[in-house]
């Protein structure tokens, strides 16, 4: 069996350490969170989603748009690969914008008023949309850095809409079309649809909002999460599906019109 490369003893070496100060670093971050150190967070206290509400229909529209090609969109798992252990069917998609610094071209062209939008929300990291098959149930998990927040605005959610929940924590709350959900998604949490209906919500990551001097700081640290192997290795996986999504676009050819 080979030897690892210096490259990867420096990635192993550099995980190591940031797993075992991992936990301080998010006691403290709880500690000085300008919104509280909890599962959900009131979306009054964030300004900049009443904009996001006011335009969800906008949003809904681009979105209903990749629905009609939705067998071809991209499993969440085969983006991000650390996904697989909480779902390996084809029942979750998922279409990104940005991501750490990246912009998903496909994403942006194909979504531009989506775009735009994400770009006027302080702080964004992440941003794409998030499809959930019928009767699809996402394991217990919880997120990477307790640095940013994760938002939802329910796009298409099932009249059945108790039968479609998220539980964070102890806490389980639902979407609602036009409606926001702003949550610690480092809290261990889990997705249900029990429903026939499919789910679309644009889900984003924020930065947290801390004073100073340790808002800079986390920022720092988001942006370093950016250059790490996960991100990094999504950006090629997403580059690579962008480039099979057109590569299929352009060998089908266009259906005939009706005379």
């Amino acid at each position: 069996m080979p030897k690892p490369s210096l490259w990867e003893r420096i990635v192993a070496l550099t995980i190591a350490v940031g797993e075992r100060l991992l936990a301080p670093i998010e006691r403290f971050i709880g500690s000085r969170s300008l919104v509280g150190d909890t599962t959900f967070f009131p979306s009054e206290r964030f300004p900049w989603v009443r904009q996001i509400e006011e335009n969800w229909t906008v949003i809904r529209q681009e979105a209903e748009r990749l629905l009609e090609d939705r067998e071809e969109l991209a499993n969440f798992q085969d983006i991000s690969k650390d996904q697989i252990e909480i779902t390996d069917d084809d029942n979750w998609k998922t279409f990104f914008l940005y991501g750490y610094g990246f912009k998903a071209k496909l994403g942006i062209e194909m979504c531009p008023r989506t775009a735009e939008l994400m770009q006027q929300i302080p702080g964004m990291t992440t941003a794409m949309f998030s499809i959930l098959s019928p009767h699809k149930h996402i394991l217990d998990h919880r997120g990477p850095y307790k640095g940013v927040l994760r938002y939802h605005l329910g796009l298409i959610v099932p009249k059945d809409s108790a039968s479609c929940r998220i539980r964070v924590g102890e806490d389980i709350r639902h979407w609602e079309e036009g409606k926001s959900l702003i949550f610690d998604d480092t809290f261990n949490h889990e997705v249900w649809n029990d429903t026939d209906e499919t789910r679309v919500v644009l889900f984003v990551d924020v930065l947290r909002p801390l004073p100073a001097p340790w808002s800079q700081i986390n920022k720092a640290i988001v942006k370093a999460i950016g250059y790490s192997p996960f991100v990094l290795d999504a950006r090629r996986n997403q580059q690579a599906w962008e480039q099979r999504y057109l590569e299929r676009k352009l060998s089908t050819p266009p259906t005939p019109s009706a005379v």
